[in-house]
């Protein structure tokens, strides 16, 4: 789950990092309420899970209240690469002497925790990485002894920070790190981390990324982080259902048991849509090492509830769940659903009982399905049907 900027910053306060006084608002009179609140020269940030605000204006200097108010009449509403403005935070203003960069992120491919830092922040950091390279310090960080002082001197030196602030900067980076493991985060960072005209080092704009397992199990009241108002419906619904779904930009719908299974039909998928016109997979949903009617019903009733979707593609290799219980799930799956099923769906049964499971198929000769032998043949067939 990404938060908001002023939820990382509220965040970064509970563990001691320091950051400027912020007051989210709604209205442009709240936010000359809240310009009035903290006085003198204040910012106002539009407050949506996306980078480019700056750029987009979705960020403005305001000296006065007045200000504040006509800025929030600008950023209220706007667009921002598709993200409705609908909140912003007010925040206290900052004489801006040097920018930095700091992160701390999950290194999934080395299995890992990784900080990447550069005495050169402000900037897009994927523009740094290629741009410049050498300026990005890039230092792993071992997940049982983690950071601490001495391991964030060695980070502020490899990013090299001026010797005069390394004190300072590897005080702030063991409170970010404190803040990535206290709160079960994949992502914890802080572009630009900020020296200021008096010498003091200030989380300016801070990105938190929770880890949705770590935040059911460890950190429930993660939950009241969550904008249900901003989720995507669909993904809401299979969160809602217990299922495993990511919704993509394709027409082909897919259901798999397994998510090397549903990753691999992915591919499959956006492979055979090159022949067709060019579709693509519409979805990532895995239904587990269970394909009960229930189960299978709630996956269906998902995907078929995107107008996106032309066809779907059931992929299933029978394991523990055999191919019997997954083609009586789609059976009935179908029956329980009833008109609201109205899209072809082509089903691949392989492993435990195959020959059973497609003979159920067959018998119920329901006239949205077709069967396809293999992987390939029914990714083609999906793909052919979406475009028809």
């Amino acid at each position: 789950m990404d938060l908001y900027e002023y939820q990382a910053r509220d965040l970064f306060e509970k563990y001691e990092v320091p950051v400027l006084p912020g007051i989210v608002a709604d209205t442009p009179e709240e936010v000359r309420a809240a310009a009035e609140k903290l006085g003198g020269v204040v910012v106002v940030k539009a407050q949506v899970k996306t980078g480019g605000r700056g750029k987009a204006g979705g960020v403005k200097v305001a000296k006065t209240p007045d200000e504040a108010y006509e800025a929030a009449k600008a950023i209220l509403g706007l667009d921002i690469k598709g993200h409705v403005v609908k909140r912003v935070m007010v925040a206290g203003g900052a004489r801006i002497d040097k920018e930095f960069y700091f992160s701390v992120l999950l290194d999934r491919s080395n299995r890992s925790y990784l900080s990447l830092s550069s005495v050169e922040g402000g900037m897009e950091i994927e523009e740094l990485a290629v741009e410049r390279p050498e300026a990005l310090a890039r230092i792993e960080v071992n997940p049982l002894t983690g950071i601490d002082k001495t391991k964030a001197v060695e980070i502020a030196r490899a990013a090299k920070f001026p010797e005069e602030l390394v004190e300072k900067v590897s005080d702030v980076f063991v409170k970010l790190y404190n803040v990535y493991t206290g709160e079960g985060a994949t992502l914890v960072e802080v572009n630009p981390l900020i020296l200021d005209a008096d010498g003091n080092i200030i989380a300016l704009d801070g990105k938190v990324t929770l880890d949705d397992n770590a935040s059911e199990v460890r950190h429930p009241e993660h939950e009241l982080l969550e904008d249900k108002d901003a989720a995507d419906p669909l993904e809401a619904k299979a969160k809602a259902a217990g299922l495993n779904y990511v919704k993509l930009d394709g027409q082909v719908g897919i259901i798999g048991n397994g998510a090397g299974l549903v990753m691999s039909t992915l591919d499959v998928v956006a492979y055979a849509g090159e022949n067709h016109g060019g579709v693509k997979p519409a979805n990532f949903l895995d239904i587990g090492g269970g394909a009960s009617a229930t189960v299978m019903a709630a996956g269906l009733d998902v995907i078929l509830g995107d107008a996106q979707v032309k066809s779907v593609f059931v992929n299933v290799f029978g394991g523990i769940t055999s191919c019997v219980a997954v083609a009586d799930g789609i059976v009935k799956a179908l029956e329980i659903l009833g008109d609201a099923a109205t899209k072809p769906l082509v089903v691949r049964l392989d492993g435990n009982q195959v020959d059973e499971g497609r003979a159920i198929l067959a018998a119920a000769g329901h006239p949205l399905v077709t069967l396809a032998a293999g992987m390939d043949e029914g990714a083609d067939k999906a793909a052919e049907l979406a475009n028809a």
